[in-house]
């Protein structure tokens, strides 16, 4: 049975419980979701924007700053659902639970608690079954230009890392585990550990082994950095966290003039995804051992984002809008 007044919990959690029980009067089992939904979301929030490499469960929220409620927008919650789905293999009725969770805990940090001053979940959209909807992606010209804004900065490090996102698929953590001496230049190819410890090769295209040989230049002459197995470190010579290349993904975005349109990480995962399968002529079962995808079933809504774009060129047909006269 759950407690009300955990240490562990900041004092905001304990109250927002008792609001639950006495006032809400919801089921011990529904409290106790809310609860851990909850709980998991404020430690992905503290994770996400850290430098620390502890791993979820291991995230301390006891002292979690009730400042930092007022910082939490649409796109940190946007972000833990990704998180949910990907990381942690989170089914559509789980994620639609969680949102009901975290639309109750700001709802009352909002009208009752009087600790925010907006709610992030109040124009955030309704999480839709799997099969109405595609995942989002940039477009080629899109990745083109991102890709542009990327090299026009100083660091081959950050052109690197968006090389690698749009060209291999990767996921986030997959990306911030990699060590040097996962990269075979010998092969072109890196080892990647994905969900579940499962290891996969991933083989590089020539614009991933020049992004790869430049950077390593840089990375190698920086002594500081010569004991850090990690292929990407930070500027304090630690292995890059997963915020910090979130936070390269997003300034190279507004760079390329592509931000506010919801692209994030996971979504160059889905335009590498979408334009190896528009372009590159490779069936499902081959982009599935690309992706790490556990099944063949989740990589078949590439096959459904073919089909949406091969609609939008019909549509796009200049004489599309033509119809024959009635006659009268």
């Amino acid at each position: 049975m759950i407690k009300y007044n955990l240490p562990e919990n900041p004092d905001f959690l304990n109250d927002y419980l008792v609001h639950l029980k006495l006032y809400k009067r919801l089921s011990q089992r529904t409290i106790e979701e809310y609860f851990f939904d909850t709980r998991l979301f404020l430690k992905y929030y503290l994770m996400m924007h850290s430098d620390s490499d502890d791993i979820i469960d291991d995230v301390d929220i006891s002292t979690f700053p009730k400042s930092d409620l007022k910082k939490i927008t649409a796109t940190d919650i946007s972000g833990f659902m990704i998180y949910i789905s990907d990381e942690r293999s989170n089914s559509y009725q789980a994620l639609y639970r969680k949102i009901s969770a975290l639309r109750s805990f700001f709802r009352y940090l909002d009208k009752v608690a009087k600790l925010i001053e907006t709610d992030p979940c109040k124009d955030l959209d309704d999480i839709h079954s799997p099969r109405a909807a595609l995942p989002k992606f940039l477009s080629l010209d899109e990745s083109l230009r991102l890709l542009k804004a990327s090299d026009k900065s100083d660091s081959k490090r950050d052109y690197c890392i968006i090389t690698i996102f749009l060209n291999c698929g990767i996921r986030l953590s997959e990306l911030v585990g990699l060590n040097i001496s996962d990269i075979d230049f010998y092969e072109n190819r890196m080892k990647v550990l994905g969900k579940g410890n499962k290891e996969r090769m991933i083989y590089l295209n020539s614009a991933c082994v020049d992004a790869l040989n430049k950077y390593l230049e840089v990375r190698q002459s920086n002594e500081k950095a010569a004991s850090e197995p990690a292929l990407f470190v930070s500027n304090q010579n630690k292995r890059i966290s997963k915020r910090r290349v979130q936070q390269i993904v997003e300034n190279t975005l507004q760079a390329a003039g592509l931000d506010g349109k919801g692209f994030t990480t996971h979504k160059l995962r889905h335009t590498a995804a979408t334009l190896i399968y528009q372009y590159g002529d490779v069936d499902v079962l081959t982009l599935k051992e690309l992706l790490g995808h556990a099944s063949v079933a989740t990589t078949q809504i590439y096959t459904h984002i073919n089909n949406e774009s091969v609609r939008n060129a019909v549509e796009s047909n200049p004489l599309s809008d033509q119809k024959s006269k009635d006659k009268k």
